[in-house]
């Protein structure tokens, strides 16, 4: 039976994520590996609730296995998030990779062939060269239809799947999003994009009709924020020059703004500027509260980490070379300190976690879900 991966945050699981499921079973009756974002998400946030919630939500709604993509690689940008989630797949001998997208992967494969002709790249550096930031430059660059094509943000991480997929030898598959586009703010039937639904928990709607799981003691960034501020406020410029994402000075205007301020919002906003997007900031906030460096997010995944798998499908536990982590303190103690390092990630996002939903989960002790 072939092997399908689908890279993941689930925050939450929802009907759409479901339907992919559904989807990739009926039309390849494939086993499907889900490699999900532990704790913190791409955005730069803690996800609305933990990864044990959203690894059986998705057991329960078709998936037959679930590991986590760590920490490190999972608040990392779209290159070395999709990199190293292919990694995975391929290490756990995935043939295909499934992924929504608002375009065909002709359309996609298209445009990334323009990404990569030295005409466009060069125009590139000229436009950020006379003062553009990157998002725009590219998008002058390459033109219609591809900047189109690269304002959907679905389609950012569908070009780095596919860039990944062709180095690995793994069949990319895009399937068009069902009912709403990535972070649209309406609804259509029973479907909602991960964004609305989260909008409603905080506002406190109903929102059962959208996703199969109940979301119990969310969390939210603004219970770290002390954690954040003390980091922010105790790094020198040397140590913020190591986290991932800072470049040309950058470390300057966040080592000023946290000793200007008291607040995220007020820090993010000063820092903020066209070429450092929200996102990015976020992302090196989070990379500052956990102790992610840029020389660790450079580093390839090292093991592989099972969350949950379904009871007729253990035989999916194995791996080409990789440590393959089913019990965590056993696990632990075997792999090398090198690997500890990004395994010590995933220990604070944890108790990050814990932290914000005010409920202590033992990593050492929670055992892999088994349905």
């Amino acid at each position: 039976m072939p092997r399908a991966a689908v890279i993941c945050e689930f925050n939450p699981f929802h009907n759409g994520h479901k339907f992919l499921i559904e989807k990739i079973k009926s039309e390849y009756s494939a086993d499907i590996i889900c490699i999900m974002s532990g704790n913190f998400v791409q955005r730069g946030d803690i996800a609305i609730t933990d990864k044990y919630s959203r690894c059986t939500a998705a057991l329960e709604n078709g998936a037959d296995m679930v590991v986590e993509l760590p920490t490190v690689y999972a608040v990392a940008p779209a290159q070395v998030f999709a990199e190293n989630g292919v990694r995975i797949a391929a290490e756990l001998g995935c043939d295909l990779l499934c992924f929504g997208a608002e375009n065909s992967l002709d359309e996609l494969r298209g445009t990334l062939n323009v990404l990569h002709s030295a005409a466009v790249q060069q125009l590139v550096a000229e436009k950020m060269k006379a003062g553009a930031y990157y998002p725009k430059a590219l998008s002058e660059a390459v033109g219609e239809p591809y900047a189109d094509i690269l304002s959907k943000p679905n389609n950012i991480l569908a070009l780095e799947y596919i860039r990944a997929c062709d180095t690995c030898g793994i069949v990319p598959v895009a399937f068009p999003r069902k009912g709403v586009e990535h972070d649209a703010h309406d609804t259509a039937g029973n479907y909602a994009s991960a964004s609305a639904i989260r909008t409603m928990i905080v506002s406190g709607e109903p929102y059962a009709a959208y996703t199969p799981m109940p979301i119990d003691s969310p969390a939210y960034l603004s219970a770290l924020e002390p954690a954040i501020l003390f980091k922010l406020k105790t790094m020198d410029k040397d140590e913020l020059a190591l986290l991932p994402d800072v470049s040309e000075g950058l470390e300057n205007r966040i080592y000023e703004q946290a000793i200007r301020y008291n607040s995220i919002e007020e820090i993010s906003e000063q820092i903020k500027t066209k070429r450092y997007t929200m996102a990015r900031i976020r992302r090196i906030l989070i990379c500052a509260l956990l102790d992610i460096t840029r020389e660790l997010q450079k580093t390839p995944v090292p093991y592989i980490r099972v969350l949950g798998v379904r009871k007729d499908k253990t035989g999916l536990l194995q791996t080409k070379e990789l440590p393959l982590i089913i019990d965590v303190r056993r696990g632990y103690d075997t792999i090398h300190n090198s690997v500890k390092e990004i395994f010590n990630i995933d220990l604070k996002a944890a108790e990050a976690m814990n932290i914000a939903r005010r409920i202590s989960v033992n990593e050492f002790s929670r055992g892999v879900i088994k349905l």
